[in-house]
């Protein structure tokens, strides 16, 4: 009867045993000798200074600690190709949850990246005007405050390069449970709406003015000219294609949705876990480094001539193209320079979640990294690292 016992413990601890390895592998997957040789280097060449003025690093672990990060998730791309993904930390950390790969981070104004690439396949696929006013393409609300554009046209393309001299930067969300404005709601600051309204502030194509009001107008140009939800728009035509498999729109998310919990920057959670963002556009994007990593290799192909899943080559070299001279913004995307190279980048932030790509124009590199916590400094410092790692 003992030994009847003892194995039955036995079993039991070894279907657990099992279990726990099959959640760490989710969460660390492993790779070749040489992969991983280069994660341990990015783990450990994190700078909390520029490469330049000092030779001081530090471990991944370590700088989690110090600045009260919860979760990090990483996907680097080498050569056009996922190099590896891998997630540290908690998801939740009063429920224990390990962060995996697959865990869903918001990636708040990284939404506007794919959002770009929704309207330019609207666009390109329906032969449409993008230096049109945005009036020929809304039927149900329309720009009323527009006095001060001076009577000059604002169109899609100012609207995605943030030059249309729109107000509204970003938004606050909504916690979970609270009424939903509509999109029109919002773009007129109606209540439930906890915004004011989307106005015109200056003479448009004049100067760069970040607008997260001006792509929610591009939001509901979508719902209205395809028929369909946004959410189901940017699921069909977008993300399914690419293979993102993991990400939505969707505002409430899924209830069955494995998603990191948001903090303050003091490791409290939000009182509802995390905001919602009927912004949807502009903020409300829910993914994972590794689905990211898919929308940039397509995107670093198709700027190839290699592939045309979503844009044609020239359309996406115009997203690519800073619109205004003098200014950095292509299409819901910004180009920088690192250590003499061109990057298509973009960063975002919601309340509790923080996140940034980095893809270079050429070769095929990338970096996405995503937290759940109001702290941002240590996405500087591993990039830092990646760009010294894999000698960008």
């Amino acid at each position: 009867m003992f030994r009847i016992k003892y194995l039955a413990k036995l079993s039991v601890l070894i279907f657990f045993l099992i279990s726990i390895s099959k959640v760490s592998a989710q969460a660390n997957p492993t790779y070749s000798e040489a992969v991983e040789s280069r994660i341990k280097a990015v783990e450990n060449n994190l700078r909390d200074k520029p490469m330049d003025s000092s030779d001081v690093t530090h471990n991944l672990s370590e700088r989690m600690t110090f600045h009260n990060i919860p979760a990090v998730s990483i996907a680097v791309i080498k050569n056009y190709e996922l190099d590896w993904a891998r997630a540290y930390g908690f998801a939740d950390k009063e429920a224990q949850i390990p962060a995996t790969t697959t865990t869903l981070f918001q990636a708040a104004s990284i939404s506007k990246s794919l959002n770009a690439v929704g309207v330019l396949r609207w666009a390109e696929s329906n032969n449409i005007d993008l230096e049109a006013d945005i009036d020929t393409f809304l039927k149900s609300w329309k720009l009323k405050s527009r006095k001060k554009a001076n009577g000059k046209t604002i169109s899609i393309v100012s609207i995605l390069s943030h030059s249309a001299g729109l107000s509204r930067h970003g938004f606050g969300g909504y916690e979970v449970g609270e009424v939903l404005p509509t999109t029109q709601q919002i773009l007129d600051g109606k209540k439930p709406a906890n915004t004011n309204k989307v106005k015109s502030l200056f003479e448009p194509n004049t100067k760069f003015k970040y607008s997260g009001g001006g792509t929610t107008i591009t939001q509901l140009i979508l719902t209205e000219n395809t028929g369909v939800d946004y959410d189901t728009y940017m699921k069909e035509q977008i993300l399914n294609p690419l293979g993102m498999t993991e990400s939505f729109y969707t505002q409430p998310p899924p209830k069955d949705a494995a998603l990191a919990t948001a903090y303050w920057s003091k490791g409290e959670p939000l009182d509802t876990k995390y905001h919602v963002y009927p912004e949807m556009a502009a903020a409300g994007l829910w993914t994972t480094p590794t689905d990211l990593s898919k929308y940039i290799i397509e995107m670093q192909k198709s700027l190839k001539g290699e592939s045309n899943k979503l844009l044609s080559k020239d359309m996406t070299v115009k997203m690519m193209t800073p619109y205004l001279k003098g200014e950095a913004t292509g299409f819901g995307v910004f180009i920088s320079e690192i250590l003499g190279k061109q990057y298509f980048q973009h960063g975002g932030s919601n309340e509790g979640f923080k996140c940034h790509y980095y893809a270079s124009l050429e070769g095929g590199n990338g970096v996405v990294i995503m937290v759940n916590s109001e702290n941002y400094d240590i996405i500087t410092e591993i990039i830092r690292s990646v760009v010294k790692v894999y000698e960008w």
